[in-house]
């Protein structure tokens, strides 16, 4: 169980009056479009503030520095903000008030960027500025100060997938001494990579790659892999996780067939069997789906000869033949058309929505690399075989990259530019010794309709989301409008998740080439080794308590309770006997503040964010003359 907290949850102590409120121009994202020095000098006249300053940027190290010498030399010992959202540098600040020596919990935030000066202008912009920042210092008047929970973390991190990805984060969370389970649910380890024969940019063997990560892996004894097993059960909290797993034999040869890849020895179970594992972090490294086109999208599924990318890589792979021309299953290939962005980039009223209503309206990223990829060592093996390349944009991005786009011009790829609203037309050609035709209003030419007959049509694919709504809805874990998982925030909190302790590795959380999935891979594991190395956690207080003298024991705040197990009703011996009262486990509570709302008589209250000081916020918001200056 987690830590209960009984501690009074009523404000006992005076309300500060040195409370310091600093206010950022956030470089003219703020100053734009209000008074900052107007918003200054009303704060500096409200109650309890002791001073109010201002800062071209606040989360900047001259910035902090405002804060940390307020601090040390007592002239505040509360601490408002007024920026942009909190979201994004209430860490920084907690951080600074913490090299202070003061308690990170003394310290209220007034977005006034994002709900303020991005929002509104003039007169109104500064007006609500002064309202946010007043309200804020009503709230900073009562703020006490407050521990962390603390919990013992297992030192064992969970992770869910075995691609590249998975077993990049398995490897180095074991590298740092902590034991992992890698959990994959197919009979094989490498994911999409293993369907790959080389990688762009720089052509290695992907076969080679995941031989080199799988050896490692296997090798390591703090690393258990556990093959056909899937999640099928999830509680617990940051820490102190517990798994149910499922294994199943599955049939072998179908997925070797399909992966291209050999399993390894002794990793496929031979027997059905449930078992739990106890963890204190997951990271979850899923994957990716390839974009699968619907019947008839550019003749898919009509026309023998349309092939997808992943297809064209696969059989490439397993040709053999030498000569100056390409051969696939008999026949002779003498022209090659490649089609990008299908199944990216789609626009609602040109593209066609799949069976729910959706379309893929991001960029896959690697789609433009990988077909050019292949198309150069086509050229390079077969230079008798022309290839047509049709794209909307070319968008080889990183390192080396460019150079394979440079390299599908000098090996004279003919290229065709078309408008995502005159996306080339793919259908069986008529009085030609060619099967197919692709017409298509070329861009380069000033939209001239081309028509180019070809043997073989290659669709370039992106990617979308695992199929992991399972573990989504299990683990009640945050979905992009994308479909790929979360993350909390893209650059200050790259691959973590807002479900405390579950990480995200590679493509479970957008398109990414090889290098990338493995670099996230590689920050999540060091991000879960950094969690757990400790023994402990520590969470953010801002959980409910009881206040046992008031509790009546109804149950109210238990029924309305949002999280499953973070109210529960225990005996507590009183002068009139045992009785039943409320109490929080920390660990499970999420701060919602429901139980708060339904409590008869007020014996339940939610530290850093209490009644009193939300009526202290309001109180501030109405009371126009003080902000009158």
């Amino acid at each position: 169980m987690g830590v209960r907290d009984m501690t009074d949850p009523k404000d006992k102590k005076e309300k500060s009056e040195k409370i310091g409120v600093y206010i950022c121009y956030c470089g003219g994202n703020i100053s734009d479009h209000v008074d900052v020095e107007k918003v200054r000098d009303v704060a500096e006249h409200l109650p309890g503030v002791a001073v109010a300053r201002t800062s071209s940027f606040m989360c900047s190290d001259p910035g902090q520095e405002l804060i940390i010498e307020d601090l040390k030399n007592g002239v505040v010992d509360r601490v408002v903000v007024a920026s942009c959202a909190p979201s994004l540098h209430e860490t920084t600040f907690r951080g600074a008030i913490t090299r202070a020596g003061g308690n990170p919990y003394i310290y209220d935030h007034a977005n006034i960027r994002e709900h303020v000066s991005w929002i509104l202008h003039g007169d109104k912009a500064t007006y609500k500025a002064e309202k946010l920042v007043a309200a804020a210092v009503g709230k900073a008047g009562l703020l006490t100060p407050l521990d962390p929970l603390r919990m013992d973390a297992r030192k064992h991190a969970t992770v869910i997938g075995g691609g590249v990805a998975g077993l990049k984060a398995a490897k180095v969370i074991a590298d740092r001494g902590i034991e992992v389970v890698l959990l994959e649910k197919t009979p094989f380890l490498g994911g999409n990579a293993a369907l790959l024969d080389t990688v762009a940019p720089f052509g290695e063997k992907s076969a080679d790659l995941i031989a080199q990560l799988t050896q490692e892996v296997f090798a390591h004894e703090a690393i258990t892999v556990m093959t056909c097993t899937e999640v099928v059960g999830f509680e617990g909290y940051v820490g102190n996780f517990d798994l149910q797993v499922k294994t199943v034999p599955a049939d072998t040869d179908k997925y070797v067939q399909a992966a291209g890849y050999v399993v390894p020895e002794g990793i496929t179970p031979d027997a059905e069997k449930e078992q739990a594992i106890k963890t204190g972090a997951v990271i979850m490294a899923t994957g990716f789906r390839s974009y699968q086109p619907r019947q008839g999208e550019y003749g898919f599924g009509e026309l023998s000869e349309v092939i997808t990318l992943p297809e064209f890589i696969k059989q490439m792979s397993e040709t053999k033949g030498s000569g100056s021309m390409l051969e696939l299953g008999g026949r002779k290939i003498r022209s090659i058309a490649m089609i990008h962005c299908v199944g990216s980039r789609q626009i609602p009223g040109i593209h066609e929505e799949d069976e729910n209503g959706y379309l893929n309206e991001y960029c896959s990223r690697t789609c433009c690399t990988a077909t050019l990829h292949a198309a150069n060592k086509v050229k390079e093996r077969y230079p008798e075989t022309a290839i047509y390349d049709f794209y909307r944009d070319i968008r080889t991005y990183g390192r080396g990259q460019e150079e394979i786009y440079d390299q599908a011009a000098q090996n004279r790829v003919v290229f065709l530019r078309f408008a995502a609203a005159d996306s080339p037309v793919v259908t069986a050609a008529t009085g030609s010794d060619y099967p197919v035709q692709v017409t298509v209003k070329d861009g380069l030419t000033f939209d001239e309709e081309v028509e180019v007959p070809v043997d073989l049509v290659v669709l370039a694919t992106g990617m979308e989301a695992g199929a992991v709504s399972d573990l989504v809805s299990m683990m009640k874990l945050p979905v992009g409008t994308d479909k790929f998982l979360q993350e909390v925030h893209p650059k200050l909190a790259p691959v973590e998740m807002a479900v405390a302790g579950v990480f995200l590795a590679g493509t479970a959380q957008a398109p990414m080439t090889i290098g990338e999935a493995c670099n996230g891979a590689a920050a999540a594991a060091v991000k879960t080794a950094s969690l757990l190395s400790k023994g402990y956690v520590e969470l953010d207080p801002y959980v409910a308590a009881v206040d046992h003298d008031i509790c009546e024991g109804t149950g109210a705040c238990v029924d309305a309770c949002l999280a499953d197990g973070a109210l529960e009703m225990i005996d507590v011996e009183t002068s009139s006997g045992t009785v039943k009262k409320a109490s929080v486990v920390s660990a499970f509570c999420l701060g919602c503040g429901a139980c708060v709302a339904v409590c008869p008589n007020g014996a339940i209250d939610l530290k850093g964010w209490s009644l009193k000081q939300y009526e202290a916020m309001v109180d501030m918001i109405v009371a126009d003359e003080l902000i009158e200056g």
